[in-house]
């Protein structure tokens, strides 16, 4: 199946030149954030300086206080409380920030990171049980818990006092009218934006972030200067870019903020992450942390215990801390070639079988590692552009992940087949899911005959901020765009567009052969820098097809040719030896 791309142009409504005006920035600047809906004075102030003191009031969260009461009298009496945290970047951010609060307020205080193939996701009663044997006084979930019914009911009836902090959805059953009836576990305080009786103005914190508004009050109960507060926030821009929530809002303000600590941070473990990784202590960005180190952390949670990853933050001991900064590299070193091999195992089952004609795309392949298989799904995804579904063998039952396109809510399709599903879980763009075996024929056509979404909706959409030559790019746009960042899901990077642009010459270089050069001609003529970091195999194809073999022999050899393409692309600073070019990161083209 072949992936096209329909480009619309966003096309809103504003005088841009009035608002240029009063803002002492570009019209295209403008347009970009017009077209994030960001328009009144006080959105933009918010968006262009994105404040500390912009952060909501924590106590407005649905059970904060009742919360922190809890951990006070706790910390005060010297009861004994133990973190059950996830094992994802989320996770283990929550987990360390939380000790460290917990500790400096003088608490008693341990972890448990549940094993990912061991325990599944979240708090469970095994947990529990130990946590009993243990004479647990206090259990807190962190990024987990909302729905851990069991393991919450056996906690109250051992006597634990149990508080869930989450960012989940709330779970819910449907009554006979197919009306949502919500329900939450009996724990002593739940705190969580998501409740429907939440106050809390902000919905989209990740789990990080509602252990942070928790701190926040924590700490000024208990007289500690918010200073130290604001200072994790380093640590919670990690999970909340790599957790993947909407950069918005006081989303945007953590990012924000705690990127430029980050660029100056003195935690020993993330320095030597950096360091390991080879990446630029002075130069952490949001790409950095969702694609280099994020998946560090995430990968000692996928293969090994996330409890390394939390030592690392944790440690002061230089020699400790090399060693587990290089044992997370190597790890994901690990998991790439895991998913590396699985995704190009389950291309060639689907386009040898009856699945590549399904529009949910479900596969089951023993041989994938389970902790890969909703990176697997992601990327299946990403090349049909339907919802994927991949699942392996977990101890006699079959257990993945499925990830979905916005147009098709896979959680609520897969709540339709509760009574074949083992256990499932997520939202609307990414589920967990187990079942047996002899169920995924089932689920297979169950899903796919309740599919109703059209070819239309199938068709993956490029919106463009603004269509624009070459030639406008000035070093002044390219520094103003950069006050825009980060960049991520809900603030997308602005996408540029121009027409005809011809090629003069094309070179393929780096390590894997990946990145693609080439000599542009724009539409008014001006001689500009491409760069290619997609699919070059595509882009030779797409050439061959429509301008033919001799022509793409041209470009290559820098020879004349009749090429023209539409680019999708966005413009960036070259700078080498001192001297700063324009340079046209090319992101689609047609």
């Amino acid at each position: 199946m072949k992936v096209l791309y329909r480009w619309t142009l966003k096309n809103k409504k504003a005088d841009y030149k009035l608002m240029s005006s009063q803002l002492k920035i570009s019209e295209e600047v403008c347009r970009v954030m017009v077209n994030r809906g960001i328009t009144s004075k006080d959105t933009i102030s918010q968006y262009l300086t994105p404040v500390i003191e912009n952060l909501h009031n924590p106590k407005t969260m649905l059970d904060l206080e009742k919360a922190v009461n809890i951990l006070t009298e706790a910390i005060n009496t010297g009861k004994s409380i133990r973190i059950v945290s996830d094992y994802d970047v989320d996770g283990v951010i929550s987990c360390y920030v939380l000790i460290r609060a917990i500790k400096r307020c003088g608490g008693i205080i341990d972890y448990v990171i549940p094993h990912r193939v061991e325990d599944g996701y979240g708090i469970n009663e095994r947990i529990v049980q130990q946590a009993a044997a243990d004479s647990i006084d206090i259990l807190i979930t962190c990024d987990n818990g909302i729905s851990a019914f069991n393991a919450i009911d056996l906690a109250k009836s051992l006597g634990i006092t149990v508080i869930i902090t989450d960012h989940h959805q709330i779970p819910y059953k449907l009554d006979e009218n197919n009306n949502k009836i919500y329900q939450v576990p009996c724990a002593d305080a739940i705190v969580n934006p998501k409740q429907i009786k939440c106050q809390y103005p902000f919905k989209e914190l990740c789990g990080a972030g509602v252990v942070f508004k928790l701190i926040q009050y924590l700490y000024e109960v208990m007289k500690i200067p918010n200073d130290e507060s604001i200072n994790l926030l380093q640590y919670v821009a990690i999970a909340t870019i790599c957790d993947i929530v909407d950069l918005v809002g006081e989303n945007r303000i953590i990012a924000k903020n705690g990127l430029e600590m980050l660029n100056n941070t003195e935690n020993l473990g993330l320095k030597e992450l950096i360091k390991v990784s080879k990446q630029d202590k002075n130069k952490i960005t949001s790409y950095t942390l969702g694609f280099i180190l994020g998946p560090c952390i995430n990968a000692v949670g996928r293969l090994d215990s996330g409890d390394k990853a939390v030592e690392l933050l944790l440690s002061q001991d230089e020699t400790k801390v090399e060693a587990l900064g290089n044992e997370l590299y190597e790890l994901n070193m690990k998991r790439r070639a895991l998913t590396e091999e699985g995704f190009n195992r389950i291309i060639e089952s689907i386009e040898n079988s009856t699945v590549k004609n399904h529009k949910v795309k479900i596969f089951y392949d023993e041989e994938i590692h389970e902790s890969v298989a909703g990176i697997i799904a992601g990327r299946v995804k990403d090349k049909y552009h339907v919802p994927v579904i991949i699942l392996t063998d977990s101890g006699g039952v079959a257990k993945g992940s499925g990830r979905s396109i916005d147009s098709y809510n896979i959680y609520e399709e897969l709540s339709s087949c509760s009574d074949i599903l083992e256990k499932y879980g997520g939202h609307s763009m990414a589920a967990g899911l187990s079942i047996k075996e002899l169920n995924i024929p089932h689920l297979r056509d169950r899903l796919n005959e309740r599919f109703n979404i059209s070819e239309e909706d199938l068709i993956p959409k490029l919106p463009i901020d603004v269509f624009m030559p070459f030639e406008r790019i000035t070093h002044n746009l390219i520094q103003e765009l950069e006050v825009l960042e980060p960049f991520g899901k809900g603030n997308g990077k602005p996408v540029f567009g121009d027409k005809d642009v011809r090629i003069i010459k094309g070179k393929i270089f780096g390590k894997n052969s990946n990145v693609l050069s080439l000599k542009l001609v724009s539409s008014s003529k001006g001689i500009f820098d491409g760069i290619y970091f997609g699919d070059i195999d595509k882009f030779n194809k797409y050439i061959k097809e429509n301008f033919g073999s001799k022509e793409l022999e041209n470009v290559y050899n820098g020879s004349r040719n009749t090429i023209k393409l539409d680019i999708a692309y966005f413009p960036k600073l070259n700078t080498y030896r001192g001297n700063s070019t324009t340079q046209i990161h090319i992101l689609h083209f047609k």
